[in-house]
């Protein structure tokens, strides 16, 4: 998701602010498990699919905005 920032603005992003770094957790666990589903590994609902796909844009959304605010 932030392959083209610098690895060290990321790292100081992440150190200096909390609900970043939770956040940034959680949208890789919601991105792995999501992939998981869709390989077929993970057996998930389409509901429950859906929903993790909507928290999963939700929480990159809120991430791209924190992180362009600073």
């Amino acid at each position: 998701m932030f392959e083209a920032q610098p690895q060290a603005e990321l790292e100081a992003k992440m150190k200096s602010n909390t609900e970043f770094r939770q956040l940034y957790y959680r949208h890789q666990e919601l991105d792995k498990q999501v992939m998981d589903a869709e390989l077929g590994v993970l057996p998930l609902d389409d509901m429950t699919l859906g929903q993790m796909k909507r928290e999963k844009l939700a929480a990159k959304d809120r991430l791209i905005r924190m992180y362009d605010s600073h």
